[in-house]
């Protein structure tokens, strides 16, 4: 988050008429000496015993008050202020740094009637204007905050702070170009102010200009080395580019500088997983859990996810989060019911409405809804995406707005200009997402579905998408949504193109001639050390046989291939495959073997990928909804033989598979005749059954019923 600039005004007392009776200029000198010495106490003894013998005297408790004010002794400092005004009903800086003390003790409307007081007084007040645009962000009067932004930088063009804030608004405005022109003024005034730098950096990165935050915040670092949050931010930055080495490198600066910064071991911890970077890994798992049941935030929710099997814990997480970053918002008026309409309007949600998995597997259902009973809207907020993906998706809605420049009270409010009956959160908690959009209840129905893999721990997410494979009866309490179990829970695009457009050779994809080839394209992070550890026994087992895998720079070879030579295995028998076009990728499939699914976090897209492309896929089910997808999955194209329900069950059965090939050839003819008309893939009929969800979500709320578990 950008860092915010608040003024705490010192102001030269002979601004008000009143006219000291004694030496006031040697004391306030003194008491400026003191408080720049940091002994705040002195200079109050100072006021205290002038105010003794002066008890009338107005700009005397004025300074005694901005002493305590910038103390943060703001009961105290209110009493002063209160006493300077009663004294001198006109005195214009007393009516502001009241106001100031009042945003900080959250009584905005309070200090809404000081800040007018005080322009009043004196409509020349830059400070005034620039202090009371606090209060009407607080108040969510955004744009009433950036009009008074605008008339302090009117009345005083270099005031550092309003721009700075104005630039923090703008951001959160989702404005983001006018925000970075905003940080750049002020860098124009001040080159060498580190929080400028910082700021810009962070709307470099929300626009996803990884580089160019990188550079803000290694310029930021320069005039301010021990600043945790820009080394975090910069960390994120260098994840997202593929930079891991350097991203755990700033993570590590984090922890040195403040081992407690909030999410920080879960950070790190995921960075790692993307390069096997496995070191620590059991005593990162024992700081996260003990944290966790402490109430302590040391993971986000989503890394989690990958890390520990145990909903209790997954739920432990989304809560703390919640509260944390995205607690239910009163901002917006509460919702009036809205009469029954012709049609239920649906709007789905997500940062993700482009070359992604999420609108992979989602393009064909937007498609097949029926628009005689349905409206389909697209609120998309992940910004321009120029790809076939996002083009088809744009065709495939009744109205597809960006809402990537809205604020999330302005994009919740659209939601309900628009008479959106149900809101559906595509990204959850994974990604850029912007929950806080539901947090301001968007719509009177609200629901999660497929972006992120578990509950969300949010009271306003009305409903959770699943099926009775990822959250069977007895792992329910560990969900705080409504339940809507669907036949199968992952829809799937029947759209998405054949497998069998190119016929790979061993030798293109790296391969030995012979040999059983075991593969996972799972991301990274999903591979833990113990589920690894099996894999390497497997390949123990099974003489000759080779794992290929997806490991997308030097560093995650490098680290995998040593973790392979402790366990006694030639690096020889990995192969390490690259990106490919999505009509190879899927291809490429029908080169292997088996793939191996992974543990806590199960393959979802890329399972559902290998079973189009004609490649069984063997899971061991864990108890989490991420890990129990693949089983699902399994369940609906009729494989359920190959969901296990223990890592020896998984290991024994790798190796009876790959060393009975009649076996493993009746798998795959299976698929083969069955994937057409199987449930995963029949994009159709997932439509209809999640419409039949939609009606029965939808009557119950016309009914006046409160939202429940259905099974459909």
């Amino acid at each position: 988050m950008p860092s915010r600039i608040f003024s705490l005004f010192k102001r030269n007392a002979t601004q008000n008429p009143g006219a000291p009776r004694r030496d006031f200029a040697g004391l306030v000198a003194a008491a400026d000496a003191a408080v720049g010495n940091g002994d705040a106490a002195t200079a109050v003894g100072l006021y205290s015993a002038f105010i003794e013998d002066e008890p009338a005297h107005a700009p005397a408790r004025y300074k005694r008050a901005n002493v305590l004010n910038g103390v943060g002794q703001w009961e105290a400092a209110l009493v002063d202020y209160d006493g300077a005004i009663a004294l001198d009903p006109g005195y214009a800086v007393a009516f502001c740094n009241r106001g100031s003390v009042l945003v900080r003790l959250g009584r905005w409307e309070d200090a809404l009637q000081s800040f007018d007081r005080a322009i009043e007084i004196n409509p020349g007040d830059f400070l005034a204007y620039s202090n009371r645009a606090a209060a009407l962000r607080a108040l969510c009067r955004v744009e009433d905050a950036l009009v008074d932004y605008d008339r302090a930088l009117a009345l005083k063009r270099d005031h550092l702070e309003a721009l700075v804030n104005r630039g923090n608004l703008l951001q959160e405005m989702q404005r983001h170009d006018a925000a970075l022109a905003s940080y750049d003024a002020a860098l124009l005034i001040n080159p060498a102010s580190p929080e400028c730098h910082f700021n810009r950096g962070t709307v470099l990165q929300t626009l996803q200009h990884h580089e160019q935050a990188v550079a803000s915040f290694d310029r930021a670092l320069e005039l301010q080395p021990s600043s945790a949050e820009t080394f975090r931010c910069r960390g994120f930055s260098l994840l997202t580019l593929g930079r891991i080495e350097e991203a755990v490198s700033s993570f590590d600066r984090v922890m040195a500088l403040d081992p407690d910064y909030p999410y920080l071991i879960g950070m790190r911890r995921h960075a790692r997983m993307q390069i096997f970077d496995w070191s620590e890994f059991d005593d990162d798992l024992t700081q996260i859990t003990r944290g966790l049941l402490a109430g302590r935030k040391v993971c986000l929710p989503f890394p989690l996810l990958a890390l520990v099997d145990s909903p209790e814990l997954h739920r432990l997480a989304a809560d703390l989060y919640v509260r944390d970053q995205c607690a239910p918002s009163a901002a917006l008026p509460s919702m009036s019911r809205r009469p029954r309409s012709d049609k239920i309007r649906i709007a789905y949600i997500s940062a993700d409405f482009r070359d992604h998995p999420v609108s992979l597997l989602t393009a064909g259902l937007f498609e097949s809804h029926d628009r005689s009973k349905f409206e389909i809207i697209a609120l998309a907020y992940g910004g321009e995406a120029h790809d076939p993906v996002r083009t088809r998706l744009e065709g495939a809605f009744d109205r597809f707005i960006d809402v990537s420049a809205m604020s999330d009270a302005e994009t919740a409010s659209l939601a309900r200009e628009l008479g959106v009956d149900i809101a559906v959160d595509l990204t959850g908690f994974t990604g850029a997402n912007r929950t806080k959009i539901f947090a301001l209840r968007a719509a009177p129905i609200q629901l999660s579905y497929i972006g992120y893999l578990g509950t969300m721990g949010a009271p306003y997410m009305d409903y959770l998408l699943a099926d009775a494979t990822v959250i069977p009866d007895e792992e329910r309490p560990h969900y705080v949504e409504r339940i809507v179990r669907l036949p199968s829970y992952q829809v799937n695009d029947s759209q998405r193109g054949a497998a069998d457009a190119r016929v790979f050779t061993r030798a293109e994809l790296g391969l030995p001639a012979d040999g059983f080839v075991f593969s996972c394209f799972n991301s990274n992070y999903k591979i833990t050390p113990a589920t690894f550890a099996v894999w390497m026994r497997i390949l123990k087992r099974v003489e000759g046989s080779l794992l290929f895998l997806y490991a997308p720079n030097s560093a995650a070879q490098r680290n995998l291939l040593g973790a392979t030579d402790r366990h006694g295995i030639d690096a020889g028998r990995i192969v390490f495959g690259t990106r490919l076009g999505f009509r190879d990728y899927l291809a490429r499939f029908r080169a292997m073997d088996l793939f191996l699914d992974t543990l806590p976090y199960n393959a979802g897209t890329t399972a559902a990928d290998a079973l189009w492309g004609g490649l069984p896929v063997l899971t061991c089910m864990g108890r989490g909804f991420a890990g129990r997808v693949a089983a699902s999955l399994l369940r609906a194209v009729d494989l359920p033989e190959l969901v296990t329900a223990t890592p020896g069950q998984y290991e024994d059965l790798a190796v009876h598979l790959a060393t009975h090939p009649h076996e493993l050839s009746r798998l795959k003819e299976s698929l083969s005749r069955g994937r057409a008309s199987a449930p995963l893939f029949d994009t159709a009929r997932f439509a209809r059954n999640l419409e039949r969800a939609y009606t029965q979500i939808y009557e119950r709320h016309q009914a006046h019923l409160p939202p429940a578990d259905i099974d459909l």
